[in-house]
């Protein structure tokens, strides 16, 4: 068990498979909330308390959990700040999932240099030129970095669906449901959606269901192991 100090009000923690083997606990406990994973989350908390000063809120956290194929998995403990915007919370939480994602790599795949390489380019998921047009950044930098891909893992088709009866019906994002170990992930892509809006529905989805990915290099088991219930315009398609 690895845990690192973030921010004053943010904290992560690596899981090897190793340590989830351990623990007789995987992904689906997280996202189903079982009691095994709450026991594992108090002593999670437990150990930042004494290792990095970390002070839970009183009353309720964040818990984004992050799969790392072939690794483990991160669990990114958060207090949410009421003066913050919900789409910069948003962005703020893919963010630093994804530079968990680059650091771990980086450790696990340090013997080998090749792997070192694929991880940062991976890292994009593919877009490596768009990640550098948004660094360049046509008006003062505001459009960097901004995530427009997410994959959130459900406990069943029905979560989904009342996720999808919450949105606007003219909410123009893509979406698509997969599949795998009896839970249910929806991808959801900004597409021609304005980002504000995108943002909030992320948000709302994090109500329903827990972040799976935060890039499309993080869903190739998913893609290679998974079924794909819905191609296309998924959340249409499950509006009640």
């Amino acid at each position: 068990m690895r845990i690192e100090r973030v921010d004053e009000k943010t904290v992560k923690c690596f899981l090897s498979n190793e340590e989830l083997e351990e623990y007789q606990i995987d992904y689906k406990d997280f996202v189903l909330r079982s009691d095994k994973a709450r026991e594992v989350v108090q002593e999670i908390i437990e150990h930042a308390a004494e290792e990095v000063g970390y002070k839970p809120p009183k009353f309720a956290f964040d818990l984004q959990i992050m799969m790392l194929p072939d690794q483990g998995l991160i669990l990114t403990f958060s207090d949410r700040d009421p003066e913050m915007k919900e789409s910069d919370q948003f962005i703020e939480c893919l963010r630093e999932m994804k530079k968990i994602l680059q650091r771990t790599r980086e450790k696990i795949g340090a013997g080998s240099a090749e792997a070192g390489d694929n991880g940062a380019n991976a890292g994009t998921g593919g877009q490596g030129q768009d990640a550098a047009k948004d660094k360049k950044g046509t008006s003062g930098g505001q459009q960097a970095n901004r995530p427009s891909f997410a994959v959130f893992a459900f406990a069943d088709l029905g979560k989904i669906m009342e996720f999808a009866a919450m949105l606007p019906s003219n909410l123009q994002v893509e979406s698509s449901v997969y599949t795998m170990d009896g839970l249910y992930f929806l991808y959801l892509l900004k597409g021609r959606a304005s980002y504000e809006r995108y943002s909030r529905a992320c948000i709302q989805a994090l109500e329903f269901a827990s972040l799976y990915a935060a890039e499309p290099a993080q869903t190739v088991q998913l893609e290679e192991h998974g079924e794909c219930l819905i191609a296309e315009k998924a959340l249409r398609k499950l509006r009640k």
